[in-house]
This record gives C-alpha cells, sequence and structure tokens, in this order.
C-alpha cells in the first residue's frame, strides 16, 4: 500500500538487476502489540548510515509499519548485505520498540493512518476495508526496462504466482488467535479490487488501458495503485512482485529474488521464441492463491494449468525445473537449492513458537539472523 521506494531496483542489464522492498510492524516490547510510532523510527533510520545510495525507508499506510527497499543489485550476496542492514538499521532506530517481520499483526495493538493525502484519500476511499489493514509483504523487482517486454513477463509467470506465495506464508496468527490460514494477509489482500492474478495482456498499452479503467470505475486511487500480484513497476523500469508475505528472515527474502529473477529470465526466453503465453482460467487461478494462502507447503496446492489438487512441494519441484537453465546462469541454483532444503515456513514456525507473545519475541529475534547467500 506504501510508495515504491526510489531504491528498489533500477536496471542495468535485462533481467539481471534486483531490489526488494520489505514491510515491517513496529510492536511493544511488553504487551507484543502493534505501537503507531514510524514517523520516529523512519526519521531515525534516515540519519543513520546507509550502504547504497539509492536506499530507502519509508512509510506505509498505517503508523505502526515501516518500509526498507534496497538499492540496485546484481547479486544475491549483495542483495543479502543490503537486506541485512536495512533491517539492523530499522532495528536500532525502533529503540524500545521490536522490528517484527509478520503479515498480519499477531496481537493488537494500536493503528492509525500516516499523515498525507494519498493515504488519506486511500483511507477515505476503501473504509473499513483499510482500517486494520497492517498487512507487510516482501516485493521483488527485477529490471525490465522496455514497458512491451514487461508486459510479457507478466503474462508469462502467472502460473507460478501461487507457489511463490506457498514459500513466502508468514502471517497464520491475528491478534492472539490462529486463523487456519498460512498467509492471513493474502486473504486481506484479496479483499481489494483487481486483486490477485493479473489477467493476460496484449500489449503494453492493453495494461495502461485496462489500469486506466479501474482508476476511472473508481475501484484504483490512481494508476499506481493496482493490487494484482505482479505487475510492471508504475515508477521504475521493473518488473514487481507482489506476491510475498514478508520474510520472517533475510534467507527467505533471497529465495524470493532469486525465484522471481530466475521468472522474468525464462519469460524473457520464452517471449523471444515465440513460445506462447500459459492459458489460465481465472477462477482456477483465483482458486490456486486460496490454496496457496490456506495451506502454504503443508498440504494440498490447486495446479493452475491443469485444474487439479497437486501436493505443493510438487509445484516448488516443477517450478525449479522450468527456471534451472536461468538458476543456471545468475548462478544462483546452488544457493536455491540449499534454502529450499532447508526452508521452514514463517508460518510453521508461528505455530511452533507457541503463546502470542513467544510468536512476537521469536519473529524479533529471526529478523536480525543473517542471510545464506553463498
Amino acid at each position: 500500500m506504501g510508495r515504491v521506494g526510489a531504491g528498489a531496483a533500477a536496471c542495468d542489464g535485462v533481467g539481471w538487476s534486483l531490489g526488494v522492498e520489505e514491510e515491517f510492524l513496529l510492536v511493544d516490547r511488553g504487551s507484543g502489540g502493534t505501537v503507531a510510532d514510524a514517523e520516529r523510527v523512519l526519521r531515525d533510520a534516515g540519519r543513520a548510515p546507509g550502504i547504497a545510495v539509492d536506499a530507502t525507508v519509508q512509510p506505509e499506510l498505517l503508523a505502526t509499519q515501516v518500509e526498507a527497499a534496497t538499492g540496485r543489485c546484481s547479486t544475491l550476496a549483495g542483495l543479502a548485505h543490503q537486506l541485512r542492514h536495512n533491517r539492523r538499521r530499522l532495528a536500532a532506530a525502533a529503540g524500545e520498540l521490536l522490528l517484527v517481520p509478520s503479515g498480519v499483526p499477531v496481537i493488537a495493538g494500536q493503528r492509525r493512518f500516516t499523515v498525507g493525502e494519498r493515504f488519506e484519500r486511500i483511507a477515505g476511499r476503501y473504509a473499513g476495508l483499510v482500517r486494520e489493514y497492517q498487512a507487510c509483504g516482501c516485493h521483488v523487482h527485477v529490471g525490465v526496462p522496455d514497458p512491451e517486454a514487461a508486459v510479457a513477463v507478466v503474462n508469462h509467470v502467472r502460473p507460478w504466482l501461487p507457489t511463490l506465495l506457498a514459500l513466502s506464508v508468514n502471517s497464520p496468527v491475528l491478534h492472539g488467535a490462529d486463523t487456519g490460514y498460512a498467509s492471513w494477509r493474502m486473504v486481506e489482500q484479496s479483499r481489494f479490487p483487481g486483486s490477485g492474478v493479473p489477467p493476460r495482456f496484449s500489449s503494453a498499452r492493453d495494461y495502461a488501458a485496462r489500469v486506466g479503467r479501474l482508476v476511472a470505475a473508481g475501484a484504483l486511487i490512481d494508476p499506481a495503485q493496482s493490487f494484482w500480484l505482479v505487475r510492471p513497476s508504475p515508477r521504475l523500469p521493473t518488473v514487481e512482485f507482489r506476491v510475498a508475505d514478508v520474510s520472517i528472515d533475510v534467507d527467505g527474502a533471497l529465495l524470493q529474488a532469486a525465484l522471481s529473477r530466475a521468472l522474468v529470465r525464462t519469460a524473457l526466453a520464452d517471449a523471444a521464441a515465440g513460445r506462447p503465453v500459459p492459458e489460465l482460467d481465472e477462477q482456477v487461478a483465483a482458486a490456486a492463491v486460496w490454496s496457496a494462502a490456506r495451506y502454504g507447503l503443508d498440504g494440498p496446492a490447486v495446479h493452475p494449468l491443469l485444474a487439479r489438487r497437486v501436493p505443493a512441494v510438487a509445484l516448488v519441484g516443477d517450478l525449479v525445473e522450468t527456471v534451472r537453465p536461468a538458476l543456471i546462469e545468475t548462478g544462483d541454483l546452488t544457493t536455491v537449492e540449499r534454502l529450499l532444503k532447508t526452508l521452514v515456513t514463517g508460518a510453521e514456525r508461528q505455530r511452533a513458537a507457541g503463546a502470542p507473545t513467544e510468536i512476537v519475541k521469536m519473529l524479533a529475534e529471526a529478523a536480525l539472523q543473517d542471510g545464506d547467500a553463498g
């Protein structure tokens, strides 16, 4: 819901550059409830020395949230370095508060909209839909400066969006109660008009026209506010993946970044070779997103192309095989295989932690763990 950071992956080489935006909750150390103190935290974080000239920290819709965007990166090692720095920078600025990477608040607390004309318009337009919308995601940007190529990429990667979500699930507990979902954040996001897997677009002009119609219909505030899970960025020369919950640790963000870049490179190759865009039934695609949000990796998934249930882990294997040549080309295959081998989703870790206060403590500690980009 916040602004796209200026540092999120401007592009040098097509399908090579990476940037990641991460959203976090500010939480009281004692109660575990959210605290609306983003203005102070961002002010203090802004005074801290940065490691990339285009890295940013910025507000979100609710003043209980903060966002950090990396600068442009070309390697996972460089990205991990910036992600770790940004997390530590925000945690230090938070002071007595905890920086918590959870897709939704584990424990209820304060809520207050961030001051600003655009935030006020969003609050007025969506009313009750956003009063408690403290959803935190992980957005990955991959450099694709040509608008037509960006739209082609969006068309080709759509079948894999539910699998990226299943890998990222990190929001099972809301306000002290288990929702039964692995990603309640995605349930909340699906309430917005035009959310979910995007339709197929015939061209960049068609994409712009469809966004424009949603704006004209009053469903969107402006053309920068589409809710699709992947899109050509409205402000940067990138394709932006917006499907994942915020990662419990840096490793999860690295996995999303590596797979997203590999999907982009695979899509570019498919488009260049004239391979057809996968045909998706919109209702089946929506069911696949729902199933990923419901079960994560711990249960069935819906195969978007075959329109039937399959094990979620089988789709992960299919995804890796599909993008294997791209992962080899970028040098990321070994890292991805290692991260997948050791992956325990945030939803699993939250449920294993026990009481809500213990979940918050675990999340705050995990947020600052080092990532593995080797």
